[in-house]
């Protein structure tokens, strides 16, 4: 409990910083990341353009990947404005296509660049049933399946470029503790959700698929072990903040909600500093 009210007040923990400490307050310490290159999904809004635009700022070389090009090319526009310096590339990516992903990949390989930061933070939640062109169910494909096969294709390229610069890569799984809500074996019901064999809930799917972030986060970290790879991957739930995850929902009861508990709710940047 005691815990908890010192989350909620913002109190310093070990690091010195608390839930209200910003990412541009927690990157200070490292000023100078024009050495880095980062992947981030979701960059075109929220929580993953704050990312953006924070690592930008500290001289990051940025890769981001979108669906909708025009909203990656403003969020480009926006970030550049505010440092002119920046280095920015927008691909095409949509993360509940296999296809979609491959190329994605196959594209940025062939820029040979290095790949020191890839932060998996694109999440979708689905409030009907869906089905992806590959026959899954929409939220998981996009929010787990999506990000492990990106993941898979360069993490070599990760691999690679820690060995070569002698820095640490990090893969960053963005998840939610709401992953505990899901019991049972997510197998199959994925595969009755998958084939509409039960109503869909759109809560439960979505814990599903958070729930796999963290296995696979859990599996990927023995692995690198094994390899002896300097390349570590970590899991996060970034607190509770209104993004545009919710914008299938907006309107009185939504608004109400996050009014209430807005002086509780983490704001955009102070999302990040979990990163």
């Amino acid at each position: 409990m005691l815990e908890t009210v010192r989350y909620l007040i913002g109190s310093a923990g070990p690091s010195g910083y608390g839930s209200k400490s910003t990412a541009e307050e927690v990157t200070e310490a490292c000023a100078d990341l024009r050495s880095i290159t980062a992947i981030i999904t979701g960059a075109t809004s929220g929580i993953g353009a704050e990312t953006a635009r924070v690592l930008a700022k500290r001289g990051a070389r940025l890769i981001l990947p979108a669906r909708n090009l025009k909203a990656a090319e403003e969020t480009k526009a926006r970030i550049t404005s505010e440092f002119p310096t920046a280095e920015i590339i927008v691909l095409p990516l949509d993360l509940s296509s296999f296809s979609s992903v491959r190329s994605f990949a196959s594209r940025f390989l062939s820029l040979r660049l290095p790949l020191n930061l890839l932060i998996n933070n694109a999440g979708k939640f689905s409030y009907e049933r869906a089905i992806s062109e590959d026959g899954i169910e929409m939220t998981f494909a996009t929010n787990y399946l999506g990000h492990f096969l990106l993941t898979k294709l360069l993490l070599n390229k990760m691999v690679e470029t820690a060995r070569e610069t002698c820095i640490q890569g990090r893969i960053v799984n963005v998840s939610s503790s709401i992953h505990g809500w899901f019991s049972g074996d997510c197998i199959h019901y994925l595969h009755l959700i998958t084939n509409n064999k039960i109503a869909f809930d759109a809560t439960r799917a979505y814990a599903v698929s958070k729930l796999a972030n963290v296995l696979h986060t859990r599996e990927l970290a023995e692995r690198l072990k094994d390899m002896e790879a300097n390349v570590v991957v970590n899991c996060v739930h970034p607190g509770i903040v209104r993004t545009r995850l919710t914008r299938d929902r907006e309107g009185f009861l939504t608004d109400m909600v996050f009014f209430l508990a807005s002086k509780l709710l983490k704001t955009i940047p102070q999302v990040k500093q979990n990163f």
